[in-house]
């Protein structure tokens, strides 16, 4: 397969929310994109939605490669994806890092996976699984979270009544032999589009015991948040609570795509109880139905919108909106670039960040 590059110098436009908001910021040193590769394997595997740099080298990944999930089949069907992909930085090759069969008995409904997905220091890679018979939530099972060796073979699966429907990014505290996984799950009482909004999303954290040379095991698991908007959708399958990034303090930030706002949940590492809906930070503004979350060298959220091909940085300590870029300006939806951002990640040195434009199926690089 050939793979295009092509590098655009940002005449996007960088918008300041406000007079006052015209203070230094990350998204003011972006002044590229620059298109990596396309992202569709030999299978046909569309719609890239998960995006993770690897921290570690192991079996066929190397430190800093992005790893890329499939949500669509090559039918473009949602929740019927089942491989990812993997993007070496310094060959600028795309391989193949794991074909998922479509049917296993420990993931309840088969396999769609999702933007759920991390890569832990002891190269165990977990992703989530939302997945469909027929590319809609009529027929959407609980799915789970599937664990993969570095090989990208199954290993195993965390799966029960705590987990339905994995769906946003993934934030992660790794200390090698443990690891802590916060995980928004949107299945719950979702049932086929047009139904109205079910608040019973949940955001949980999950403990994990990593024995040496042995899967990852579930040690405890805890809702730290639940009560959530979420609901059935025809074009982007479910709406619901999608980017999750740990700050200061232990306080993890989650975008509410229903409530068009970023919330924080206060001591969400330690907390033995849910914080309900939790404490909003920012709303509306530049945000437009806010999905993946990642957090920039100083400290600000970058949330990427949902309805309009926009970044959002915010500083998370006063809610300020500083700035939106385009960084999918495509004419072809409408706002451009609506609908085609889903993942998001730092580059491993902190300049620049990763993300996925799924209407052409394309990793991106912004530097």
């Amino acid at each position: 397969m050939r793979h295009a590059m092509r590098s655009l110098a940002v005449g996007l436009s960088l918008l300041a929310f406000s007079a006052t908001a015209a203070e230094p910021g990350f998204l003011e040193t972006v002044k590229r994109h620059t298109l990596l590769t396309q992202t569709v394997p030999e299978n046909g595997d569309q719609n890239p939605y998960a995006v993770v740099v690897a921290p570690v080298s192991a079996g066929k990944v190397q430190k800093d490669d992005v790893l890329v999930t499939n949500f669509n089949n090559s039918g473009n069907l949602q929740g019927l994806g089942t491989t990812i992909v993997d993007y070496n930085p310094a060959t600028k090759r795309l391989s193949l890092f794991a074909s998922i069969p479509r049917h296993l008995p420990a993931c309840p409904g088969g396999i769609g996976l999702t933007t759920a997905m991390t890569m832990l220091q002891s190269g165990w890679v977990i992703v989530g699984s939302l997945p469909s018979q027929d590319g809609t939530t009529a027929t959407k099972g609980n799915g789970c979270l599937l664990i993969l060796d570095a090989q990208g073979n199954v290993a195993g699966s965390l799966a029960g009544p705590s987990i339905n429907g994995p769906w946003g990014n993934m934030a992660v505290v790794d200390h090698g032999s443990t690891a802590t996984l916060f995980v928004s799950n949107t299945g719950f009482g979702v049932e086929a589009p047009g139904q109205p909004v079910v608040n019973k999303a949940t955001v949980l954290r999950i403990e994990l015991a990593i024995p040496a040379g042995q899967p990852p095991r579930m040690t405890g698991q805890t809702v730290i948040a639940d009560g959530l908007g979420q609901r059935a959708d025809k074009d982007v399958f479910v709406v619901g609570p999608t980017g999750l990034a740990l700050g200061a303090n232990g306080t993890l930030y989650a975008s509410d795509a229903i409530g068009n706002r970023i919330i924080a949940i206060d001591n969400a590492t330690t907390r033995t109880n849910s914080v309900g809906t939790g404490r909003e930070v920012t709303s509306a503004g530049f945000l437009k139905r806010p999905l993946a979350l990642a957090t920039a060298p100083n400290g600000h959220l970058l949330a990427v919108n949902g309805l309009n091909g926009q970044v959002v940085e915010i500083d998370p300590a006063d809610g300020h909106q500083l700035y939106a870029q385009w960084i999918d300006p495509n004419k072809a939806q409408s706002p451009p670039g609506a609908g085609d951002l889903f993942g998001i990640a730092m580059t491993s040195d902190g300049t620049g960040f990763y993300y996925v434009e799924d209407e052409i199926n394309s990793l991106v690089l912004a530097h």
